[in-house]
């Protein structure tokens, strides 16, 4: 599908059957919208979450059976009917929205986990569902590659989210690490700076190898699509790696040459 935004992952791409498409374009739509009005524009905080409460209330008129107006949500609607997806995954990306409205800084790591259980993890958990795999092994190595995928986006994006105000670095390790935020207004980097990077890197990265075993029980094309983004978002990491956590001259994103490379790790993940 047409998508206005970078992703470090393919968005209902062809590699998915046909009949999955829709219901993941829906999904997207849904959470890439709700997501831009948290972040997107000049609203005022108070404009911003007022959006985000229209959108709850239409998930509300969703569960009591009737069709909202707008064709974003009459689009969801069906697809929720269709494939019984439970609307309260849908609420938790919303509550994480509006936290993002609200809430700037992040206290420790489990605070930080608590935020992807809700901005990240349903997006996971709407797709187990939409293929049958929702046993407690699948839904915990789902929660793995989604919650690591999100703590990627952060460290890639440290800058852009300096530019809103927000820090998703944990203050605990901004003190562990003896760096105060006039380093990250500064973009000045160091070596400090490398190592707190590395540090998220490392957990980062044990995260999604915790969860990449899902890829062997999805079937089909399923499969490979969450294979290209499991190996997608460790590419990012890498990339992060390999400027020493300076995200700040440029933001890593994937190339066309990174995307080789991610295809043929893929393929080698189909060998273990």
């Amino acid at each position: 599908m047409p998508v206005k935004h970078y992703e470090n992952f393919p968005v209902a791409s062809l590699l998915l059957p046909a009949r999955l498409r829709r219901p993941i374009e829906a999904i997207y739509r849904f959470a890439r919208s709700a997501d831009d009005l948290a972040d997107e524009g000049e609203a005022s905080d108070d404009v911003r979450l007022q959006a985000l409460h229209d959108y709850r209330r239409h998930l509300d008129e969703i569960e009591r059976g009737r069709r909202p107006a707008p064709e974003l949500f009459a689009d969801l609607a069906r697809v929720i009917d269709e494939w019984r997806l439970p609307v309260a995954l849908l609420r938790d990306l919303l509550d994480a929205f509006a936290q993002d409205v609200v809430q700037k800084r992040y206290a420790d790591y489990a605070q930080l986990l608590d935020y992807c259980r809700r901005s990240a993890n349903p997006v996971g958990r709407l797709l187990l569902h939409l293929v049958g795999r929702t046993g407690d092994d699948d839904l915990r190595r789902s929660d793995c590659i989604c919650t690591a995928l999100q703590l990627i986006n952060f460290w890639q994006d440290v800058a852009i989210d300096w530019q809103k105000g927000r820090v998703y670095l944990p203050q605990t390790d901004l003190q562990r690490f003896h760096i105060d935020e006039a380093a990250i207004a500064a973009g000045t980097g160091g070596d400090a700076w490398s190592a707190l990077l590395d540090f998220q890197i490392e957990r980062t990265r044990r995260l999604m190898y915790a969860g990449a075993p899902l890829v062997f029980v999805l079937p089909g094309r399923l499969g490979w699509e969450i294979r290209l983004t499991v190996q997608g978002g460790l590419r990012i990491l890498e990339r992060i790696q390999r400027v020493r956590g300076d995200v700040f001259r440029q933001r890593p994103t994937l190339a066309a040459a990174d995307w080789l490379t991610v295809v043929g790790r893929a393929f080698r993940m189909s060998l273990v």
